[in-house]
């Protein structure tokens, strides 16, 4: 009887794992010689990498956004460019701009600053509607078209973008489209207090030590665009797709929602899913990988009713409502 019940758990991959999930702990190992706790943005950020999707990151001004997504690019060997958004950011300084060369006697397009690999977008919401619709296209179809000539992003491209939540004061709302095409918008809340005290420990430790150059690069292009494949060829039995449909399909009749998710939101879901279980060793989906990948992935896809924002519930309450009210899959 024992004997059969041994290792219970254990079953034997049809997916090569190993390297992938490899990668993932030398990651989150380097990022966890400065970061100290945010574990659920760490896993959210690295999944973004898998799942080739962009993700918004907010939280009040000192709780590692910004720090974290540099450190995070600092384990890729791939490009990485930072962009400060302020009120006065025209599109040109973003995407480029044509300039005329006299000695050709022609326009040539010099590139801004979103030619990168991955680009860090700091205190997204601080630049007007003009420029937030220059990274509409960028975002969704990874290339710009300038002067009736497309330019195509180097594989892989990643938006990383920070925004503060309670500053008010010069911050505009993104649009909802924009918005949509954020794979995850993640929560970065106060550290504990024990985890506040390993903070002031590490920074006391550093000395003149500076915080980037104790980070080492794991992953490569190649690698990255790999483990990007191999995570598509994670299996999802039918029962939890219908699963996921069931989940955006109620934001979309839900009584406390005013706007419902979009179908991407339904992709996002598969996909993060499919991310996080392959992070687990595991080369199928379960239940449990949905219902924690879907707040991320809802909460700034959905938006509540005037009654329900005065009622002070949140779209996380909703997401969670929706979540425990659909049947899980057996």
């Amino acid at each position: 009887m024992e004997e059969t019940q041994e290792n219970p758990l254990e079953f034997n991959s049809r997916i090569d794992l190993k390297n992938l999930q490899e990668a993932v702990e030398k990651i989150k190992a380097e990022l966890g010689k400065v970061i100290v706790g945010q574990h659920d943005m760490l896993e959210m950020l690295i999944i973004s990498i898998l799942t080739d999707g962009h993700s918004l990151i907010e939280g009040v001004p000192g709780v590692a956004k910004t720090l974290t997504a540099k450190l995070l690019a600092k384990t890729l060997a791939v490009d990485f460019s930072r962009i400060q958004f302020t009120p006065d950011l025209m599109p040109s300084d973003i995407l480029g701009t044509s300039i005329f060369n006299v000695k050709t006697s022609e326009f040539e397009f010099k590139q801004g600053p979103v030619f990168s690999n991955i680009v860090l977008i700091d205190e997204i919401n601080r630049a007007p509607a003009k420029t937030q619709a220059a990274l509409f296209e960028i975002m969704e179809e990874r290339q710009v078209t300038m002067d009736g000539t497309e330019y195509k992003m180097q594989p892989p491209f990643l938006v990383f973008a920070t925004q503060n939540p309670v500053e008010q004061e010069g911050t505009y709302a993104l649009p909802e489209a924009q918005l949509d095409r954020f794979l995850f918008k993640i929560n970065v809340p106060y550290p504990s207090l024990e985890e506040e005290i390993h903070i002031l420990e590490n920074e006391h430790n550093r000395k003149d030590a500076f915080v980037l150059d104790s980070v080492t690069q794991v992953l490569n292009a190649k690698q990255i665009a790999e483990y990007q494949h191999t995570i598509k060829q994670i299996i999802i039995e039918s029962n939890l797709l219908k699963y996921i449909a069931a989940i955006v399909d109620n934001t979309r009749t839900n009584a406390n929602l005013f706007l419902g998710a979009s179908p991407r939101a339904s992709l996002a879901i598969m996909n993060a899913s499919k991310a996080l279980a392959a992070m687990n060793g595991r080369d199928f989906v379960t239940p449990d990988d949905i219902k924690k990948i879907a707040p991320s992935v809802l909460r700034h896809r959905i938006m509540l009713t005037p009654e329900r924002e005065m009622e002070g519930i949140t779209a996380d309450k909703v997401v969670q409502q929706i979540i425990e009210t659909i049947e899980i899959p057996r």
